[in-house]
């Protein structure tokens, strides 16, 4: 395996992260352009959570048929014309429909370089890969915003969709001239539709996968809480300015790089089903006291910030363990199991921001109260797991 291939893996993963977060500090600039109410902006955010989990549904058998470069290119194709579209858009609707495209072209960076992972590496050797990609991943939740809101402040909000544009593109190149295809013709699933929906009945029904997904979609659901809230509690409740945010939430998001470093050894020392009991305990922990301090006010932003740092950092535990724990029994199809996991992660994330923007109040409270729900499901599903191995 090349050196750079992770790398590789990273930078295309990390389409999502930085397609969801570069516009955070754009959200109030955005309703007030198109003079819409506030929270109106995080309906974008949900249509970009549907597009990834409809798209993700076709693009793992489409990678387990016809292998993972081809579809990965057009995906990227599709996402950097939408990408376009986003950045020409005349008005809130067609924005939100945009990024739905453009999520569905991204699905596939989402879901066929956990694939790829799988094709190659199994057990210990496929957490340490899949905390790699998290990794490199996890670099975008701190240069994205500060890199929106650099842009915003110079040349508009338009300006971060053009930057989406050329990154699809950048994606796109480097997949066809370097990323070599780990599925060969001889293990490709050739089958009509009856035989793709008994792979997905035979994946979804298969309890080790089926915990292990609906464990990482728990998490998923209050990290997105968390994020589509941010702006509203950052810029809005504490005032801070578009700059300041970025460098706040970059700052938070630097516990998802350290939990991502510290995974490949505490999976090592502890295996992956302690670090997940402890991570799931540790997001509860967090949501709790978040909760608390949303709700009491106590210590203003300097008080909301530390426990989502642990947040961030106990969730960068559970989502490679938990992608490993889903993939582990389905090398055949690890495509078709990559995109079910991803579909239930999208969706769920999908429901966690939705309700993020239906409870929306101007304060804290509706956001940590969502994010300690996520919490309670974390453990219960944790629990779950553990009957089943």
């Amino acid at each position: 395996m090349p050196s750079w291939l992770p790398l590789l893996l990273g930078f295309l993963t990390a389409i999502n992260p930085i397609s969801t977060d570069m516009y955070l500090p754009a959200f109030p600039t955005i309703e007030a352009g198109f003079r819409t109410g506030a929270g109106s902006a995080q309906l974008t955010l949900a249509t970009w959570f549907i597009g990834l989990a409809v798209g993700q549904v076709t693009q793992g058998s489409l990678s387990d048929r016809f292998g993972r470069r081809g579809p990965l290119i057009v995906g990227t194709v599709v996402y950097t014309l939408a990408s376009i579209g986003c950045a020409l858009s005349p008005d809130m609707g067609t924005l939100a429909l945009f990024r739905g495209i453009a999520a569905f072209g991204a699905s596939a960076s989402s879901v066929i370089p956990r694939a790829v992972v799988r094709d190659i590496a199994t057990g210990l050797e496929a957490a340490r890969l899949m905390s790699r990609l998290i990794l490199v991943m996890g670099a975008a939740p701190i240069l994205a915003p500060s890199l929106g809101g650099l842009l915003l402040g110079v040349a508009g909000w338009r300006s971060i969709f053009w930057v989406m544009a050329g990154y699809g593109a950048l994606s796109c190149l480097l997949v066809w001239r370097l990323l070599p295809d780990t599925l060969p013709v001889e293990r490709r699933l050739r089958q009509g539709l009856w035989g793709l929906l008994r792979g997905y009945r035979r994946v979804v029904t298969e309890p080790v996968f089926l915990t292990h997904a609906l464990l990482g979609s728990a998490v998923m659901f209050c990290v997105f809480a968390y994020i589509s809230g941010a702006p509203a509690i950052y810029i809005e409740h504490f005032g801070i300015t578009p700059g300041q945010f970025a460098i706040i939430f970059g700052a938070s998001a630097a516990g998802f790089i350290g939990g991502a470093q510290l995974n490949p050894m505490l999976a090592a020392r502890f295996g992956s089903g302690r670090v997940l009991t402890a991570a799931s305990f540790a997001v509860l922990g967090a949501a709790a006291l978040l909760t608390l301090l949303g709700w009491t006010g106590w210590g203003g932003i300097w008080g909301v910030f530390p426990p989502v740092v642990l947040l961030l950092t106990a969730s960068s535990l559970v989502l490679p363990n938990s992608a490993v724990g889903a993939l582990a029994r389905h090398g055949q199809r690890a495509g078709t199991a990559s995109a079910l996991l991803g579909t239930m992660q999208f969706a769920v994330a999908a429901l966690g921001s939705t309700a993020v923007g239906l409870l929306a109040d101007g304060t804290p409270r509706p956001v940590t109260l969502v994010i300690l729900f996520g919490g309670l499901m974390t453990v219960g599903l944790n629990q779950l797991r553990r009957r089943y191995g």
